[in-house]
């Protein structure tokens, strides 16, 4: 039976019913949806809008709906909707008494509750996750507080860092993704239940209650914006395209650094692929498939918004076309990064390569430019004699760790016996101390720092 029927002289064609059908879809929302009308039918027995006796029977039996459809006795199919097959089901089991459950409600402010409900379930499940990989990056960077590795800009050698900074640049990243689902719940977290269609109802209903009922911290203040509003669909959307950006940034650097060419890190085979011709090759599949499905979210992301860019108030059939791009996002950042952080879990880092390439490359230019700052000399002009000497060491075939003292000495008198020690790595990574600095100190005050932003969020 269709909700809406009453009004029609003729069936509506089976065409358009299957043009219509979103069950195929929104079936995933049958437990907030049961969820949602118990609240409410509990809600209109203590108003006294229907019997606490049929309120009753109707809650039991929609329980009972829902343990069948969990238990796989009951399939959810031949409906229009989850909405109308919920109902309907419980007027088959308890005949017109379950025809009470839809007073003082609309399929608007329904679906609208529903569809809240899943999204608040779903960011705290995003987040678990999210807690899940920054806690794993945080083992790392503990664990190689000591290592060094050169940093890139432009893909090539910038200066030398610690490898715990690097894996904490990554914990910061993840840290805002978990920041913006945070905030996202926020608005998420916020009723639409007793709006009815778009001009709230006349009956004496407790929206409080219900809201009680369902732990939703807010209650919506306008019907018409409460029907109509899917915001929080796209900034979930968002919120995932760009931890999906990350993944994807991630994921691109750790297939550069596993390359022979590289060689800072490898994966455990278990989580890589070979090729059907190559007997030699070892594919990182795993971390090129994430890659491409950022671009599956960014898609779902211009889905919704090109959804509710033109919408006229209040609620348009549009919007069924709100939860493909929902569940998709959800499918996707869930999937990539639970994979995501197996594979780490299973990274492999070779510090002796990483060690001995941020030697090369004369990526401590920088400190002996600072040096001559130090002794009193405009930093313009020290990084212009920098630069000589790095011109002179090319020509040369040699590097600043190389150097003489006589051969520092010879572009400026500035320079003393302790030149050679400023241009080793240990020296350049562990002289930057400023807050966020590659300093050992500095790289823990990080760790600490993401540790602490890090239990102020969700707990999982």
């Amino acid at each position: 039976m269709k909700l809406w029927q009453g009004r029609f002289n003729q069936n509506s064609a089976k065409n358009a019913d299957i043009f219509n059908e979103s069950l195929s879809v929104d079936k995933q929302l049958y437990m907030h949806d049961i969820i949602a009308s118990v609240a409410h039918a509990k809600m209109l027995g203590t108003c006294d809008i229907i019997s606490m006796e049929d309120s009753n029977l109707i809650c039991d039996t929609l329980m009972e709906i829902l343990k069948d459809i969990q238990d796989n006795k009951l399939k959810i199919k031949d409906a229009e909707d989850i909405h109308s097959f919920v109902e309907n089901e419980l007027i088959n089991r308890i005949g017109s008494v379950g025809k009470m459950l839809h007073t003082a409600r609309s399929r608007n402010d329904q679906v609208a509750t529903d569809l809240r409900l899943y999204t608040k379930d779903s960011i705290l499940n995003v987040c678990t996750n999210i807690r899940n990989l920054i806690a794993r990056l945080l083992e790392i960077s503990e664990s190689t507080i000591t290592n060094i590795m050169p940093g890139y800009t432009h893909l090539r050698k910038a200066q030398p860092i610690t490898v715990a900074q690097y894996f904490n640049a990554y914990s910061e990243m993840f840290l805002r993704d978990l920041e913006r689902f945070a905030d996202t719940l926020k608005r998420t977290d916020v009723m639409p239940l007793g709006s009815g269609a778009l001009a709230g109802t006349s009956f004496p209903i407790d929206r409080r209650m219900t809201a009680e009922l369902l732990s939703f911290g807010e209650i919506s203040q306008n019907a018409l914006d409460a029907v109509s509003d899917r915001d929080f669909v796209a900034e979930y959307i968002f919120a995932a395209a760009l931890t999906m950006s990350h993944l994807s940034r991630f994921c691109e650097d750790l297939m550069l650094f596993s390359t022979e060419e590289f060689g800072f890190i490898d994966i455990a085979d278990s989580y890589t692929t070979g090729s059907s011709i190559m007997p030699q090759k070892k594919n990182l599949d795993i971390f090129e498939l994430i890659r491409g499905k950022c671009g599956r979210v960014y898609g779902d992301l211009t889905t919704i918004l090109t959804v509710i860019k033109g919408l006229p108030l209040a609620y348009n059939k549009d919007l069924q076309e709100d939860k493909e791009a929902l569940f998709d996002a959800e499918d996707t950042v869930l999937s990539c990064l639970t994979i995501f952080n197996e594979v780490l879990s299973h990274l492999l880092l070779d510090t002796k390569k990483m060690r001995t390439a941020a030697n090369g490359g004369n990526a401590t230019a920088t400190d002996v430019a600072n040096y001559l700052v130090e002794k009193g000399m405009p930093f313009r002009d020290a990084y212009e004699i920098t630069g000589r000497i790095v011109q002179y060491c090319i020509e040369e075939d040699k590097s600043l760790l190389s150097m003489s003292f006589d051969e520092f000495a010879s572009f400026s008198d500035l320079f003393e016996e302790d030149i050679l020690s400023a241009v080793k790595v240990n020296t350049s990574v562990n002289e930057r101390r400023s807050i966020g600095g590659s300093s050992r100190a500095a790289v823990r005050d990080n760790i600490r720092s993401i540790t602490r932003r890090l239990n102020k969020l969700f707990k999982g």
